[in-house]
């Protein structure tokens, strides 16, 4: 017998007409009286078996490396765009020989320069785990290969974690997480580096807050930020949000915990004591020289604006630092003037995304950081399909710009102007999908997850709490609305009807 909690499902045949005509290919929209949820198939693992499915495809789409892309064709890893960090980096970080990262110093002769590790500990115990899982004896090739798929199993785990977290957040829409497990980029760029284990941590975290655990999402949150540095950047809007609904505590505990979980991960790597006291290891701090200390890079709007201009731009990091700043700023702005407070995955894909457009290095898979950020804050196929199309024509044309440049006289791939026209349709479709959900934030009637009555799914102990902390047009609406009388309840709340 169908529930009454599988009734207030909102269904995306029902509500996205782009969803609509596309569900023409399993039979057409749900019927009213279908019963979705009352058997083992419900929408979470529906979700995550299509996401595993959606993996396993991208493990495929790798097939042409298996045997010689990798290894012996310099070129081939780029022209069938199946290039993958992982077997370079088992024997080119020195895990085949057993060396413990940030502690031992890598041979040059295998590095390629890099004395350490350049990742965050996390990653570096992700990648260290996958190493002794991978069974030894062999040639070097076969050893990079088992490690290919011992970090691909676990990276799929990742990828169910990223799934069912993603549709559990949302309670009443968790068919918007088929978006994720549908993702065409996703999909691409599963297995190109480490990436998926923060985007978990971070789905995990924003999950846990969704249902008010503050200390869990903020442990949660930390243990993300070591994998990688971007989730560090979701506790700027929790601040502003919580400061506009008068819930600072509750952004003080997740803030504290965050830091807590980070510190624990990272103390015993960090700290090195010595005959002249304690000092920073040499290792544990490549991630953050390194991340400093390097030019710009493919993908970026700077290597476009070098590129066309000749100019190298060697003060990059104060152009990207300037612009980080600016355009924090005015998120936070957009946060406590907008008429109605927007809701934390909105500005948290704000944020993430301004870091990705303004940073020095736009690598393939950082795609994966925005995929949930953007499912949850517009979860509207139409937009959705745009930008992974952008993303996905990105994705091709780094590994056939890197085809044209490492190919020699035969000039094969893409050549230098069809690789600028790759960055500015990455660009354009990011910058795309950050203007409808502003739109969304601007006029809240517009915004398709608020269709239903609902305030903030995602938002945990500021879902329905009164805004106390409002700027500009916001001051202006709120007075307006108490000056005609319309409230209406709101859980247990008043609020603004």
């Amino acid at each position: 017998m169908r529930s009454e909690r599988d009734d207030q499902l909102v269904r995306p045949t029902v509500e996205d007409e782009v969803a609509a005509a596309g569900s023409e290919l399993i039979g057409g929209p749900v019927g009213r009286r279908a019963l979705i949820g009352a058997s083992w198939w419900t929408p979470v693992r529906v979700i995550a078996l299509v996401a595993i499915g959606m993996f396993a495809l991208g493990m495929v789409q790798k097939m042409p490396c298996y045997d010689y892309g990798w290894f012996f064709g310099a070129t081939t890893q780029y022209t069938h765009a199946c290039y993958s960090d992982i077997p370079h980096l088992y024997s080119g970080r020195g895990f085949d020989t057993g060396i413990v990262p940030y502690f031992d110093r890598i041979p040059q002769a295998v590095s390629g320069g890099m004395d350490y590790l350049e990742y965050p500990v996390l990653t570096g115990l992700f990648m260290q785990v996958a190493a002794w899982l991978t069974p030894g004896g062999g040639t070097l090739q076969h050893r990079e290969q088992l490690n290919w798929f011992v970090n691909a199993g676990m990276l799929m785990a990742c990828t169910a974690v990223i799934a069912v977290c993603s549709a559990r957040t949302h309670r009443r829409r968790p068919w918007d997480a088929l978006l994720i497990a549908l993702a065409p980029a996703f999909a691409l760029t599963a297995t190109v580096n480490w990436d998926l284990f923060a985007v978990a941590l971070t789905a995990a975290g924003m999950l846990m807050w969704s249902r008010g655990r503050t200390v869990l999402a903020g442990i949660l949150i930390g243990l993300a930020a070591a994998a990688k540095l971007y989730p560090l950047l979701l506790l700027g809007p929790l601040f502003v949000l919580c400061l506009r609904a008068g819930r600072l505590r509750a952004f003080r505990t997740t803030a504290l915990a965050a830091a807590g979980a980070w510190l624990v991960v990272n103390l015993p790597v960090m700290i090195t004591h010595d005959a002249g006291g304690f000092h920073i290891r040499e290792g544990w701090a490549k991630f953050y020289t390194f991340s400093q200390e390097r030019p710009i890079d493919f993908g970026s709007i700077w290597l476009l604006i070098s590129q066309r201009t000749g100019n190298p731009l060697e003060n990059a990091n104060t152009y990207v630092t300037l612009l980080m700043i600016l355009g924090s700023l005015a998120i936070g702005a957009l946060a406590l003037c907008a008429p109605r407070r927007p809701r934390f995955a909105q500005l948290a894909f704000l944020l993430v995304a301004l870091f990705i457009l303004t940073n020095k290095v736009y690598s393939p898979q950082y795609v994966l950081w925005l995929v949930p950020l953007a499912v949850l804050a517009r979860p509207k196929w139409r937009d959705f399909l745009v930008w992974q199309a952008c993303e996905v024509l990105y994705f091709l044309g780094i590994w056939m710009y890197l085809a044209y440049t490492g190919s020699g006289d035969k000039h094969q791939g893409l050549p230098t102007e069809g690789y600028q026209l790759a960055i500015a349709v990455h660009l354009l479709g990011t910058l795309y999908l950050c203007a409808v959900v502003v739109r969304d934030i601007l006029l809240p009637e517009r915004d398709v997850v608020r269709r239903d009555g609902s305030d903030d799914p995602s938002g945990g102990v500021l879902d329905g709490a009164p805004d106390i902390f409002v700027l500009g047009s916001a001051r202006r609406s709120r007075r307006t609305q108490h000056a005609h009388g319309t409230y209406v309840q709101w859980g247990t709340e008043s609020r603004p009807q």
